[in-house]
């Protein structure tokens, strides 16, 4: 059976949906067909995505293994340097190949791939335990990132929950003075009373209604009440099951027994209203209520009934930010009119008489403000994402912050080619000054440089608010022109759930890092689209969102963001360390195998077990930062400030390794041979001493690079464990705290303890302890200036500011040469204009053709008219 998924959405079931009421005509029964089973219906691509998500493709990740392969590299050259070595000094074959091989596993850490599994497996516990829960622990990572976030607005910015506010009647063209919804307050019987008590599409199920909550919210309003009934559209016709409505205890006196309402036109999204088929109970003549945006049922009535100041007062309450609905009716004869099954609604959804405007509230929720100033002060844009009215969305962005109060707003209106005319956009300029006449110096409220997030040109704050409409035109016409709208685009309304996925694409597409955060199942494809979807809705929306909350506002946002951060820094800190543990390794076994010697067994055991494996399992501890920097963490392993500082700590390997290993065999009573007598007396006599032959670690090489290259790794562990601006401290992070002082304190002793047991078991021998201060001088020397080098110039992020402004560095990301390129751009942005598409003219026939992608014209009216003639 060939069908359109948008033509016959209304009534087709989808896989999941509960069957609670069915109403039938006459005996017949209700039917359905089956369509789709398993994973072909819409519920099973959706569980089939989940069970077989597509790959992220995580920069972080394809970066590692980059890194990776460089290290393989270093160990192939050292292997290259093991074989020559060995050969060189007569060693046999097997030698040489066991210890190339040796090499070749020191360069490569296999705790490294386990090491970032476990640092997400830790935020995603830290998540949880803040009430977000994650199903792609990638992005965690990705939320490290965000530098703009979307919102939706009912149930997210604002209150989920509509008040009513007040009804504006319209009687003889004119409105009426505004009746205000109190508790003590009813509505008298009147046309606007029976539109509000019938125009719904409510049911009842276990003894309570259940709906929309605007239609409940709107019907809880009347004080009537609601049960089924069975009636006779005719005399002959059989009893049909319908809903009837009736003035309830609490209700104002209405001088009928109740209202039938025998046919619904329900509400769809597209059309943007609903109808309903009515009969006053003993009345003969049926009466037609529609309800919907007000801007849409006007279409429907009659001109004479609709007010000269419609649009006025319509603006003015979206503008403070109401939801205002449309009602209207209609009466009509009984007689002629089709069954109710077969009824087409453009049949009596016509010629209907204006009745006026039902005003609710939508209150932001709490905490809201705070969310977004906390966003703003982090250089994170913020941007609504809504069905709602335009007017009303844009009010909704001043009382939460996100357009502040001085600002140039610009109202963009596009329209599609009509016959003589291409494609057009409207630039509508409304400057806000703030209500005390405060104004204030616009370079306050700009950032520039590396802060230019929401304010990207010389103009000052500069936010542009459009329809889904609009939008839609943009992209098909105005395909060159739309990322410089989307660079401050702020507001979107109007929007439809497919409008909402492809604005965050085109937001990707300019390299920003997309958070969305939603409520409800029109949300799905926007939160499955971006780089983190928030679901502040246990329903449809956690299904397709990374991330589900249970708080029921924005301030999971700004905790996901900060944990992101402190997963994405932890990720590289262990990264580093893990490199370094290697090229410590390295550098030791080069100098090491120079000498044809290598560590003990029980040296490289107590430098997995108490170094590096203890790192692994607790370096991932540290808790988020309470406030969010103003900037972000690098997401890249290939960023300046990560090599350079890869490379300064391997040149202090070199330096330190080096020098201890050189000074060594400077030592008076050095040798190779006697590695036992370093600690007797000059003139003590060995006659009666047996010789013992000392095993293949023992000796003076192996016993002072094992403390140097163990207080160097418990360094870069110490060096590596960054705490502000991303993360806390880490003497907050109690467990490496207390192993790191134990780590330090079991290198100490097995330093300066004078035991032959304890030499024995680790394979070292005996030193003068003068050498082994100046080991201790060496590490300390080491610790001050590694930590010196990385606190003060690798996380120095003026001094990298100034670097990038010496050599004249400028960002890659598309959205930053955008910037660069509008600040240089006079005549942006357009103001109180309408520009046009190009036109193409053929000289055959003169005739006008559109182009879809077509460029950008600010050709004035007047002269576009002139070229047309």
């Amino acid at each position: 059976m060939a069908h359109s998924d948008e033509d016959y959405k209304k009534h087709v079931l989808y896989c999941g949906t509960e069957v609670i009421q069915t109403k039938r005509h006459s005996q017949d029964l209700v039917k359905a067909v089956v369509l789709q089973t398993g994973f072909n219906t819409a519920k099973g691509e959706l569980v089939r995505a989940i069970l077989y998500n597509k790959p992220m493709n995580v920069k972080l990740h394809r970066e590692a293994i980059r890194f990776l392969m460089v290290l393989v590299a270093f160990s192939i050259l050292g292997v290259i340097y093991t074989a020559a070595v060995y050969i060189k000094n007569g060693a046999s074959v097997y030698d040489t190949v066991v210890m190339s091989l040796l090499m070749l596993t020191v360069g490569i850490n296999a705790a490294l791939p386990a090491s970032l599994t476990l640092c997400l497996l830790y935020g995603q516990i830290r998540l949880k335990k803040k009430g977000i829960f994650c199903i792609s622990p990638q992005r965690i990572n990705l939320a490290g990132q965000l530098n703009l976030v979307c919102f939706d607005k009912t149930g997210t910015l604002t209150e989920d929950i509509l008040d009513l506010y007040g009804v504006l009647p319209c009687e003889k063209n004119c409105f009426q003075d505004i009746i205000l919804f109190t508790s003590s307050n009813n509505l008298c019987w009147c046309p606007i009373l029976q539109a509000m008590a019938s125009c719904h599409s409510l049911i009842t199920l276990d003894g309570e209604l259940q709906g929309d909550p605007l239609d409940l919210k709107m019907f809880g309003g009347t004080g009537w009440e609601f049960e089924d009934y069975k009636a006779k559209i005719k005399e002959d016709d059989p009893l049909n099951c319908c809903a009837m409505v009736k003035p309830g205890p609490n209700a104002a006196k209405a001088p009928v027994e109740g209202i039938l309402i025998l046919h619904q036109f329900p509400f769809s999204s597209s059309l943007q209203r609903m109808s309903v088929i009515t009969q006053i109970i003993g009345e003969s003549n049926l009466t037609v209520f529609m309800k919907g945006a007000p801007e849409m049922v006007v279409r429907f009535c009659k001109p004479e009934t609709i007010p000269d100041s419609f649009s006025t007062k319509l603006d003015d309450y979206t503008v403070q930010g109401f939801r205002v609905i449309g009602l209207a009716y209609r009466t009509v004869l009984k007689e002629g009119l089709p069954v109710f099954s077969d009824i087409d609604r453009e049949v009596v959804e016509c010629d209907l008489t204006f009745l006026g405007l039902l005003i609710l509230e939508n209150r932001l929720k709490s905490e809201t403000n705070s969310v977004l100033e906390e966003l703003t002060e982090a250089n994170i844009r913020a941007v609504m994402v809504t069905g709602d009215n335009l007017q009303t969305a844009v009010t909704v962005g001043k009382k939460s912050g996100m357009i502040p109060f001085n600002c140039n707003i610009i109202m963009l209106e596009a329209c599609e080619p009509q016959k003589d005319l291409p494609a057009s956009v409207t630039w509508k300029c409304l400057t806000e000054i703030q209500a005390n006449g405060d104004h204030k110096d616009k370079e306050s409220q700009c950032n520039f440089g590396e802060r230019l997030i929401n304010i990207p040109t010389i103009l000052g704050n500069l936010h542009f608010a459009m329809n889904g409409k609009s939008y839609q035109v943009l992209t098909q016409h105005f395909s060159n022109l739309l990322p410089k709208i989307l660079l401050n685009g702020t507001i979107f309304a109007r929007m439809t759930p497919k409008q909402k996925s492809t604005l965050i694409e085109e937001l990707q597409k300019l390299d920003y890092f997309v958070g969305m955060c939603g409520d409800g199942a029109n949300d799905c494809g926007a939160l499955k689209m971006a780089h983190v979807g928030i679901s502040l809705s246990e329903l449809e929306a956690s299904v397709a969102s990374p991330f589900t909350s249970k708080i029921p506002n924005i301030e999971c946002v700004p905790l996901l963001i900060k944990e992101g951060r402190n997963t994405l820094i932890t990720s590289l800190s262990i990264f580093k360390f893990l490199t370094m543990f290697q090229l410590i390794g390295i550098v030791c076994v080069v100098f090491l195998f120079w000498r044809l010697t290598l560590l003990g067994n029980y040296q490289y055991l107590l430098q997995d077990l108490a170094i590096n494996i203890i790192c692994t399992l607790t370096m991932s501890l540290n808790h988020a930062a309470p406030k969010l920097a103003p900037y972000r963490p690098s997401g890249q392993l290939f960023s300046p400030p990560l090599l350079l500082s890869i490379f300064m700590h391997f040149t202090f390997t070199l330096i330190v390794q080096g020098t201890a290993f050189f000074l060594l065999q400077e030592q008076p009573w050095f040798s190779e041979t006697d590695v036992f007598s370093a600690c007797l007396p000059l003139n003590y006599s060995t006659v009666n001493i047996t010789v013992t032959q000392p095993r293949h670690a023992e000796n003076f090489f192996t016993t002072t690079m094992f403390p140097v290259t163990g207080f160097h790794l418990i360094i870069s562990e110490i060096v590596f464990a960054k705490g502000k601006p991303f993360r806390q401290p880490l003497y907050t992070n109690y467990l490496l705290s207390t192993l790191i002082i134990i780590q330090v304190a079991i290198y100490l002793f097995i330093l300066f303890a004078d035991i032959d047991s304890l030499y024995t078991a680790i394979e070292t021998v005996c030193t003068p302890y003068y050498w082994r201060v100046n080991i201790l001088i060496m590490v300390l020397t080491l610790f001050f200036v590694s930590y010196i080098a990385e606190t003060w110039f690798i996380d120095n992020r003026e001094l990298w500011l100034w670097i990038k402004r010496l050599f004249k560095y400028k960002s890659k990301s598309q959205y930053r040469k955008l910037q660069r390129k509008i600040q240089k751009d006079p005549e942006w942005p357009p103001q109180n204009r309408t520009d046009y598409a190009v036109q193409n003219v053929s000289e055959g026939d003169c005739r006008i053709v559109v182009c879809n992608n077509s460029h950008y014209s600010s050709v004035p009216n007047s002269e576009k008219e002139s070229e047309q003639l």
